[in-house]
């Protein structure tokens, strides 16, 4: 076969040539989302995601909402209006959620053993299925970013709280009264820097 004759000699191989083509693009893009919006969020909601005792009534329920937002709306927003395909802010929350636990799992426990009832990835999926729903139903980018968007971040705090809820747990350690969130903070020490350091319920940031 010469430099100009095509590899494809049929219909049907050109079909699955095309397929081939069309699911390693989106096997890149996936990864491509993934990394871009895992950097974005480790960057803005970091440390309010990273540890149990951070995950509070007042940061981490709003913090995390609103920085996690803009990578999901914006993929949405691509895909809605270039091909009509509804899911763009659930596969970016699931991409962001794949490499958090890959982070989580090998990082914070495989290398410095931070237990991982100590160091989870909250959930965002709830809002995001919510998100993707109010586009498919309204057909409108104006009433999904406001509609959306609130449900959005309505949803954040009572999807986590199964996850949330042993770590109020009161217990009493040395005479004092922590909760567990607390305690793992207390014992688990992590870098030197002011906020990490703080005494427990009696720094800025009040857990609990």
């Amino acid at each position: 076969m010469s430099a100009s004759q095509s590899a494809v000699r049929s219909r049907a191989e050109a079909v699955k040539a095309s397929r081939t083509l069309d699911y390693m693009i989106l096997f890149t893009l996936f990864f491509i989302i993934l990394g871009g919006y895992h950097i974005h969020f480790m960057l803005t909601g970091g440390d309010w995601d990273f540890w149990a005792d951070w995950k509070d009534r007042r940061l981490w329920v709003t913090v995390c909402p609103i920085v996690a937002i803009t990578f999901p709306a914006a993929v949405q927003a691509c895909l809605w209006a270039r091909y009509r395909i509804a899911w763009g802010a659930t596969v970016s929350i699931l991409g962001l959620l794949f490499g958090e636990w890959i982070n989580r799992y090998f990082n914070f426990w495989g290398w410095t053993y931070f237990p991982m009832n100590f160091v989870w990835p909250a959930t965002f999926i709830p809002s995001a299925i919510f998100l993707d729903c109010v586009l498919v139903l309204s057909n409108s980018f104006t009433l999904t970013a406001i509609v959306g968007g609130m449900g959005w971040g309505l949803l954040f705090y009572p999807s986590n709280w199964p996850m949330t809820a042993p770590l109020h747990l009161p217990i009493e350690y040395n005479g004092m009264m922590f909760t567990v969130a607390d305690l793992s903070g207390y014992l688990y020490v992590r870098t030197g820097t002011p906020e990490y350091i703080r005494m427990v319920e009696k720094g800025t940031l009040r857990t609990y």
